[in-house]
């Protein structure tokens, strides 16, 4: 008997191995990258991630609302507050930065040294960060640590998020070197290593302000450590995607082919005209109707009926400088640094004059806008209501940084919920009896698929509500 042991044995192990190499055939997905190329990762999370900031469900359908840099003139339910954890406003940036951004950008993290050079692992963590952040600033507390790793991640704190962060940015800059080799596929800063090693700084000092208000003795070192040098330095080096042609539009432009249901608001037109900012025909269009003489802008929260009876010829589109198909996405720009060291400044972090960093921030967003009349810009800055106010500066600071992120609705929210500055209105419809909204619901799909995480981080932070505050939300 012992004679047939092995060829039977033999067999088995033969049969074993077809079968698992049949196996293995059919559950290779066709479709599938099996190397994935980190250049068209990182193109493809640029654009994806410009997209999101920019335009999309996110930026125009919502926090341009409730920030009154835009207005709805129909299908007024988001200007009202009127939402669900099922619109658009809510699942768009949450799925999007998940299942698209930090996806992709885990990929090229896992990748090995041969595959995606320092350099590939620096700006990939970079961009990693700004997801985070934008998601933390919009939701609260969120996956960030066991994201990408576990199918039911837990939620951090927002605290725990932001200081992450601030150790993930360190190790970014450790990482990007212009000695660490070249990369591809980089459509906003062309693989200029230097510029992005000032973009994950900037990032920092952006990080650092937004826990000041809370844990000012981790911001401080943070800011102090931070060299002028280290920061976006120019107009030149501010973080953008900039649009180029179909399909690569930017996105509020094709909106508008599509679609006219929006205006800008009547509470920043009326801001810049009574500043007599030269910022107002950049921002707007003259109305179609030339009956109207002047800009106009739209009333927010406001019912359908009213919104439309305000006549669509009448009011003001936002400017064409912002509807152009090839309009840039400004994501970090040099006013918002230097905004940003004005009040470093005030809050007694670094040395300087913050009245000069703040008139520069004004200038350099009049300049990134094209007003460069040095003449025109003096009259600007020497009006008593734009004059530099140190007894007030969350007020100075908080109203003109409102106007210089026209268009970057997401970041100007959380600002505006920072400083508390501009004050704002909501309009006679809204929903949050005389509140604004302060965050986004949590997607109501968490609540099947990761229902008891989600519903540890709602019991830590707050009701999932639009008015629950953030952590950072001190006042």
């Amino acid at each position: 008997m012992k004679k047939y042991l092995i060829p039977f044995a033999t067999a088995a192990a033969i049969l074993l191995a077809s079968c698992s190499e049949s196996l293995d055939d059919i559950n290779v997905n066709p479709n599938a990258t099996e190397h994935p190329d980190p250049a068209y990762l990182l193109t493809g999370v640029e654009k994806n991630g410009a997209d999101l900031y920019w335009g999309n469900a996110a930026n125009y359908g919502g926090i341009l609302l409730f920030v009154q840099h835009w207005a709805a003139i129909q299908y007024t339910d988001a200007d009202r507050y009127s939402v669900t954890n099922s619109d658009g406003i809510a699942t768009t940036p949450w799925n999007t930065g998940y299942a698209t951004l930090i996806t992709n950008l885990n990929v090229i993290l896992n990748l090995n040294s041969e595959a995606a050079n320092a350099n590939y692992k620096g700006v990939a963590l970079t961009l990693r960060s700004w997801v985070f952040l934008l998601l933390t600033d919009l939701y609260g507390d969120i996956p960030y640590s066991e994201a990408g790793k576990s199918i039911v991640p837990i939620y951090d704190t927002q605290q725990n998020v932001y200081a992450g962060l601030q150790s993930d940015l360190s190790e970014a800059l450790t990482l990007l070197s212009p000695s660490a080799g070249t990369i591809s596929g980089d459509v906003v800063y062309s693989g200029d290593i230097a510029k992005w090693r000032k973009f994950a700084a900037s990032l920092k000092l952006r990080i650092a302000l937004r826990i000041a208000d809370r844990e000012s003795e981790k911001a401080k070192p943070i800011i102090s450590a931070l060299n002028l040098s280290d920061l976006i330095g120019s107009n030149d080096e501010t973080f953008e995607f900039v649009y180029t042609s179909s399909p690569y539009n930017n996105p509020q432009h094709d909106h508008f082919v599509a679609r006219n249901d929006y205006r800008i608001s009547k509470t920043i037109v009326d801001k810049l005209k009574a500043l007599n900012d030269p910022r107002l025909p950049v921002y707007a269009d003259l109305p179609k109707d030339e009956s109207v003489a002047d800009y106009a802008g739209g009333a927010n929260g406001l019912s359908n009926g009213d919104a439309n009876s305000q006549g669509f010829d009448k009011i003001s589109l936002p400017g064409a400088y912002f509807l152009s198909p090839a309009a840039p996405a400004v994501i970090y720009s040099y006013a918002e640094v230097l905004f940003n060291l004005a009040e470093a400044v005030a809050r007694g972090y670094i040395a300087g004059n913050a009245e000069d960093y703040y008139e520069q921030a004004i200038t350099a967003s009049l300049n990134q806008f094209g007003i460069t009349d040095a003449a025109d810009i003096s009259a600007y800055l020497a009006q008593p209501a734009v004059q530099y106010d140190a007894a007030n500066w969350k007020k100075s600071i908080g109203e003109q940084k409102w106007i210089a992120f026209f268009g970057q609705g997401l970041d100007a929210f959380a600002e505006w919920r920072r400083l508390d500055f501009p004050q704002l209105t909501p309009g006679p419809a809204a929903v949050l009896d005389s509140k604004i909204p302060l965050r986004l619901f949590y997607p109501g799909t968490e609540q099947s698929l990761n229902g008891k995480n989600r519903d540890a981080a709602v019991t830590r932070q707050g009701e999932d509500l639009l008015t629950t505050k953030l952590w950072f939300d001190v006042n």
